[in-house]
């Protein structure tokens, strides 16, 4: 079965112009106006995944970041919208492999079911032993991660060694357990769109039950174009095996008008199934701020001075 897919991944060629011009598609619609814009942006935030990958981190910012995932959006905000009692929180709080456990005992204490994800295997770059990198998705694990952010071998992709990048995450697979996996390609360093597309099948092909664009740490992260690649990827996926595999946009979203160009491709290329936190995050750090400033220009018709809207 192994051989089979990969002659599949063997004879990927993709279409640069053909992407190009989707993507310019795309970022061209007209966004949903009023109070439908506020429905897709409380929407865009139980889709985020709220990250902070800091060499600064500590017990207490990573406490005020699952305050803030648990109640994301002004409590009053949310009852003049009618919508303070459907539970809106984030998807899940992401953080480093040492910062889980200070995760998991803030929603603990704060009665939260929310999960906590960890990027592990040597993020970013993923140039440690593998032996390092499994043991590394392993305590994370232990901590009590139920969802964790692998990073592939780019240098397995780049020279084109795919079946041992299989290999690779289907191990990173099994030192998940239970835990979802999403793997992340840094697609700002593979190259080609031809690559980013084998890497997604492979991917997948190999237990993902998430591939996301970026770690946020790359020069280049989530672009439309690339976006496209890994969502048409997903969707021949599904049309060839019945999974449907999830995607994450990462690194570099910021602004609520950009997580509605991120719902709107979502929907066009997969359907709306794709638009729930089930299979579509958003890895962001800032994103959450602008949306909470748009939904407040929603409700009172002005913007928020800074101290009205604190961090949590």
């Amino acid at each position: 079965k192994k051989c089979h897919y990969l002659e599949w991944v063997s004879k990927v060629r993709v279409n640069t112009q053909a992407v190009l011009k989707r993507a310019q598609q795309i970022q061209g619609r007209k966004v949903a106006k009023k109070q439908w814009q506020a429905a897709w942006l409380l929407k865009a935030v139980t889709c985020i995944d709220l990250t902070t990958l800091a060499g600064d981190d500590t017990p207490s910012n990573v406490h005020r970041l699952c305050m803030k995932a648990t109640q994301p959006i002004r409590h009053d905000l949310l009852k003049s919208m009618d919508m303070h009692d459907k539970g809106i929180t984030t998807a899940a709080v992401c953080v480093y492999p040492s910062r889980v456990a200070d995760a998991v005992k803030s929603l603990k204490a704060a009665n939260s079911s929310l999960p906590v994800a960890s990027v592990a295997t040597g993020f970013p770059a993923g140039q440690t032993p593998l032996k390092t990198r499994l043991e590394e998705v392993q305590m994370a694990v232990e901590d009590g991660a139920t969802e964790i952010d692998i990073v592939i071998n780019r240098t397995l992709a780049l020279t084109g060694q795919w079946t041992a990048l299989y290999d690779e995450i289907r191990q990173f697979r099994e030192a998940c357990g239970d835990a979802h996996m999403k793997t992340i390609l840094a697609v700002g360093e593979l190259g080609t769109f031809t690559n980013v597309y084998k890497a997604s099948l492979v991917s997948m092909m190999a237990g993902s039950d998430f591939i996301k664009t970026s770690t946020g740490k790359e020069s280049v992260n989530a672009t439309y174009p690339v976006a496209i690649v890994m969502v048409r990827a997903i969707r021949d996926y599904y049309l060839r095996t019945g999974y449907k595999v999830g995607f994450k946009p990462a690194g570099g979203i910021r602004t609520a008008q950009e997580s509605l160009v991120w719902l709107t491709l979502m929907k066009e290329e997969l359907g709306d199934e794709w638009l729930s936190p089930h299979l579509f995050r958003l890895g962001a750090s800032s994103l959450l701020a602008d949306i909470e400033r748009q939904i407040y220009h929603y409700v009172t018709g002005r913007y928020p001075a800074y101290h009205e809207l604190p961090m949590a």
